[in-house]
């Protein structure tokens, strides 16, 4: 890419995500303080009000057009935030995504890179060696049960979880970004190797991974800092961040 511009991010998101672009850019810019690397942030939107099975499968299926319009910015990396819409549509779906929205950008003459939220919370704990984790999740008990089994899927054990059970998504971005620091009390963390402060990229929760980590003595974090990670991994870029948890201390 042309180094004297700042790096372009792309993210496609939910319609009602209010989350992504609050947090994501909040760890980059605070990285920024630190490391001379420069960004800026582009979206694209498809539609989805409530989190349940039938939106998220239509929403997923506009995620095409989104790649395509992002991809005429010609953004230098893409992430898909939302991680339940890709892990709803079966087992290791996040490799087919993010497979198929690079060919999207490719048939638009601007290949680029793609993760996806889903895909990058794997990675990021198998990166750190977290194969027991005990997470807080906002969804229905049905939704999070998925997701469970999902991780599961890719070796990762779930050995205990909090269900919010919140179906409105914008009522999920609207919670307290510090209310994870006390959910976690809630969690049995007894034999965990990382506790992930929330499985959804919508559920604010930057403010508490700090917080959990110096309270538990685990590794803490979140969908949208897996997706931080993941985007500076794509980038080719150290992967660290302030105040974002051990995944994004540089270690990894």
């Amino acid at each position: 890419m042309n180094t004297s511009r700042p790096h372009r991010i792309g993210l496609i998101v939910p319609s009602s995500n209010t989350t992504m672009e609050t947090e994501i850019p909040a760890m980059l810019r605070a990285r920024e303080a630190v490391l001379p690397e420069r960004f800026s942030f582009h979206s694209s939107r498809m539609r989805m009000q409530e989190v349940t099975r039938e939106q998220l499968a239509a929403m997923d299926r506009d995620s095409d057009r989104c790649a395509i319009e992002l991809s005429d910015a010609r953004v230098d990396v893409m992430g898909y935030a939302c991680l339940v819409a890709i892990m709803s549509m079966g087992h290791g779906y996040h490799r087919e995504s993010q497979q198929r929205l690079h060919q999207v950008t490719a048939d638009n003459d601007a290949p680029t890179p793609v993760i996806t939220s889903a895909g990058a919370l794997v990675e990021g704990l198998q990166a750190m060696g977290a194969k027991r984790v005990s997470i807080i999740a906002p969804y229905m008990k049905p939704l999070t049960r998925m997701v469970i089994g999902y991780l599961e899927n890719e070796g990762i054990e779930v050995i205990d979880s909090v269900s919010l059970e919140i179906p409105d998504n914008l009522a999920v971005g609207a919670r307290d970004p510090a209310a994870p620091a006390e959910l976690w009390k809630k969690l049995n963390v007894q034999g965990a190797d990382a506790i992930v402060a929330s499985a959804c990229v919508q559920m604010p929760s930057l403010a508490s991974i700090p917080l959990i980590e110096q309270a538990s003595g685990l590794p803490v974090v979140s969908s949208a800092a897996c997706t931080t990670w993941s985007l500076l991994k794509a980038l080719g870029l150290e992967r660290r961040t302030p105040h974002a948890g051990a995944l994004l201390s540089g270690r990894y």
